[in-house]
């Protein structure tokens, strides 16, 4: 008998209906050959640190951090009131009976085809079985009949997945550590709950960082200069590459007259017939990316529609960061092919690099329909756009039809002064561009031949400096996906089929994302329930929580930059590669954290809320460490004494503060910015009213 465990009900129906009939039974289903049961997601969770040592006293205190558990467990997931869900309880009961009965003699690993999914299902074993057994791993791309069928016959050793498995425990363990210990810590610093973990840190800095450049930009402008006369009844527009800074005008409209003393004369021409490549299949970003930036549609909406349509059978496994098909795919793409084609779509196979390249897949491939098409009907709105946005690009990609452009570039040369050139492009056969979406409009160029002098008269143009802009779902999914890219603050053309990608596919291979397609959403999605980041339409702002977090955490010497997240994931990619063990990621988490609580640095640190820092000059009680401040604790019987942690943009520490309590002035301090943006240094002074005053030596 073959026991088959899967990650969620849904899935166990979907399997169940590959197999064929099968009895339900309670939490399972039967016949001659299977038994499949179900896990309900996730069934266990890590200890928190209070379980290691069944301490009944479960409130967060520094005593036990940093903390370090020599083997990491789990328990059955508990409900709010740290109680055994029972619901998970009943489930686990029947897998461990069904795991343990004596007519099964193969247990099979039906996760979700993922590392999450591998180590859900792994845990439910662990924790079930009593003796050794046969252990296979069912491994869908999608969740069809016929892929069903087709993967039962193909399901390889379990041992297979292990470095898949041990990546996934490394990952849960490295975010358990950093987000036990420094969330803790962080809490207990500050007086204030906050949520210090791995990857939404970096995150929520990202959107900071770019937030506190607009709003520290200084507008201003600067010179360019151009030509925009007629030649032959059109207008030739020629921008020239100089730039000058608005001082230098004078300096612009000397070169401009230099400029007009020359002649320009086209030097070349060539117009060719050309063909424009679509876009690439979707990864799960890249389909957010467009979800987002077309309907303004969250990356947790997307995601919850892209999921329920895989498990529907409508579409492959989402969670994917690859555009590309694998090579052993062709003959299932062919039979997708057939039934996409009876839609009345003009599809035919592909059979290029561009599409199939096993080098540019890690686990899955692109995001494609399946052979089963859903009656939209039966579908929501959204819905709608969502399988639509997936189909009408695997239509694109292999559409009968190609794309036919005329491509003309004009090449003018102003004497030996500057070479201009233009280029347009104007869509002939429309092919591809009447499914999916091309924007572009036709940009058609003057009637210029080779040898004709184009009339000019060049002046200064007066052009802004753009600030930064805030980071969209494109955007912040871009440079998620790689964070040391050059930003030019644009994103690349959609239909660019000149584009490489090899750098952006190295960088994922390599661990240096922050987060994966499979956590990503979830985590900014958790920054934005925790109020640290705001989501308007498409558009990420920073929150006034989300300041406090980053300025907080900078004050306690914890950096959790997107230098050392990537360092960790290229650690868990070693343990993916098996490279590198669970224990060495563990280990250097551990050394990156006790070098935050061991940290002799104290320019920054501002104390631990509650702690005592001095005494009152104004009527002598204690001065402690608030969320802001310190402040008196007499504020109750009207004492308004406080000191700012923050004075100018410069962070004053407890020991400053402590200094300017017990003598009345504190030692030189530099670092103050001033409100023209300038710095300068000065000593704190207490003035007899509880002021401080500023004394320049």
């Amino acid at each position: 008998m073959i026991l088959i465990i899967a990650e969620k009900p849904s899935l166990a129906r979907n399997i169940v209906s590959g197999i064929g009939k099968m009895n339900r039974k309670d939490g399972y289903f039967e016949n001659e050959n299977y038994l499949v049961t179900w896990a309900f997601g996730h069934l266990f969770t890590l200890y928190d640190i209070e379980d290691y040592d069944n301490l009944e006293d479960r409130k967060w205190k520094m005593d036990n951090l940093p903390f370090y558990p020599k083997e990491f467990k789990f328990n059955l997931k508990k409900d709010q009131r740290k109680h055994i869900d029972d619901g998970v309880l009943k489930q686990f009961n029947i897998i461990k009976a069904l795991v343990n009965r004596e007519d099964v003699d193969t247990i099979v690993n039906a996760g979700d085809s993922d590392r999450e999914g591998e180590i859900i299902v792994r845990l439910c074993i662990n924790n079930a079985l009593n003796s050794e057994k046969k252990l296979v791993r069912l491994w869908l791309p999608d969740q069809t009949e016929e892929t069903v069928k087709k993967a039962l016959t193909e399901m390889k050793d379990e041992k297979e997945y292990d470095n898949l498995a041990n990546e996934g425990f490394a990952r849960t363990y490295v975010d358990w550590l950093y987000g036990v210990n420094l969330t803790r810590y962080a809490t207990l610093k500050t007086g204030t709950l906050l949520r210090v973990g791995r990857v939404i840190v970096p995150i929520v800095k990202a959107i900071y960082d770019r937030d506190k450049q607009i709003e520290e930009f200084i507008p201003d402008i600067y010179y360019g200069i151009a030509s925009n006369e007629e030649t032959n009844g059109e207008v030739v527009e020629l921008n020239s590459k100089e730039k000058f800074d608005k001082e230098k005008l004078e300096d612009a409209k000397k070169l401009c007259e230099l400029y007009n003393k020359e002649k320009a004369v086209v030097t070349k021409k060539t117009v060719k017939k050309d063909t424009l490549a679509p876009g690439k299949l979707y990864s799960l970003t890249k389909l957010q990316n467009y979800l987002g930036k077309k309907y303004k549609m969250p990356m947790d909406q997307s995601l919850k529609i892209v999921q329920k349509l895989y498990e529907e059978g409508y579409l492959t496994y989402p969670r994917t960061n690859s555009e590309y098909l694998a090579t052993n795919e062709k003959d299932k793409i062919k039979s997708i092919l057939e039934v996409v084609s009876k839609l009345g779509y003009k599809v035919k196979f592909k059979d290029k690099k561009t599409i199939f390249d096993d080098s540019k897949i890690e686990s899955h491939s692109a995001l494609t329909p399946t052979y089963k098409i859903p009656n939209k009907q039966n579908m929501s709105e959204d819905e709608i756009k969502v399988y639509t946005a997936v189909m009408r690009r695997f239509v694109s990609v292999f559409a009968a039809e190609e794309c036919k452009i005329e491509k003309t570039e004009i090449v003018i040369k102003l004497g030996d002064k500057e070479e201009f050139t233009l280029k347009g492009n104007v869509i002939i056969e429309k092919g591809w561009t009447k499914y999916d979406d091309y924007n572009k409009n036709d940009k058609v160029l003057p009637s210029l031949n080779i040898g004709d002098e184009v009339n000019i008269n060049f002046k200064p143009k007066e052009k802004k400096k753009s600030a930064p802009k805030h980071y969209t779902i494109e955007t912040l999914n871009n440079y998620l996906k790689n964070p040391f890219k050059e930003d030019k603050n644009k994103v690349d053309e959609e239909n660019d089929e000149n584009k490489d990608d090899t750098e952006d596919y190295k960088a994922i291979f390599e661990g240096l994302e922050l987060g994966t397609e499979a956590t990503r959403t979830g985590i900014i999605n958790n920054a934005i329930n925790s109020k640290y980041i705001a989501l308007k339409k498409d558009v990420y702002t920073i929150l006034p929580d989300g300041k406090y977090l980053i300025e907080e955490l900078k004050k306690m010497n914890i950096s959790m930059d997107k230098y050392k997240t990537s360092e960790l994931g290229k650690g868990l990619k070693q343990v993916y590669k098996g490279n590198i063990s669970i224990n060495d990621v563990v280990l250097l988490t551990e050394k990156e954290i006790s070098e935050v609580f061991n940290s002799k640095n104290t320019e920054n640190d501002t104390g631990f809320y509650r702690e005592v820092i001095g005494k009152c000059p104004l009527c002598g009680k204690d001065v402690i460490k608030g969320k802001y401040n310190y402040g008196c604790i007499g504020y109750k019987d009207g004492c308004n004494f406080k000191i700012s942690t923050m004075i100018c943009k410069k962070i004053i520490n407890k020991n400053v503060a402590s200094e300017i309590l017990k003598n009345k002035i504190s030692p030189v301090i530099e670092g103050f910015i001033s409100k023209n943006n300038k710095e300068f240094k000065a000593r704190l002074k207490l003035e007899d009213d509880g002021r401080l005053s500023f004394v320049f030596d």
